[in-house]
């Protein structure tokens, strides 16, 4: 009886994780273009344009906002833009080449981050996009 026990507990254990895998997968799989996740105090977003365009317009939203650039680097791959905003808050915009037309958007206000303010920052690129 023991070991009947012992085996289907194995199996609903490697069920479970199968299954949390395959959940896993199809969280991917949606997270695709337009995904916009805020997490650990980032707001992360994958837009449908490549990172030419994508720096293009985080640089006009960043003059359109009135955030005061302070440090901006970029080759083929990544990008990273910096400000500083209202209250001296440190804005941080990441870029990465996730492929010949979708770029990685990460955005960070101040050590903790802002939400309201990354998702304000964001529509302001979209719209520029």
């Amino acid at each position: 009886m023991k070991k009947q026990t012992l085996v289907l507990n194995a199996v609903a254990a490697l069920l479970a994780v199968l299954v949390s895998g395959c959940a896993a997968a199809l969280v991917g799989v949606a997270a695709g273009a337009g995904a916009v996740a805020y997490k650990a105090g980032e707001l992360i977003s994958t837009e449908s344009a490549s990172i030419d365009k994508t720096w293009s317009a985080t640089e006009k939203a960043f003059k359109e906002l009135q955030l005061l650039g302070e440090a901006k680097e970029k080759d083929g791959l990544a990008a990273r833009m910096e400000a500083t905003g209202a209250g001296d808050k440190r804005i941080v915009v990441k870029l990465r080449n996730k492929g010949e037309k979708l770029t990685e958007v990460r955005i960070r206000i101040g050590v903790f981050g802002d939400e309201g303010y990354s998702r304000k920052i964001l529509e302001k690129i979209k719209e520029n996009l």
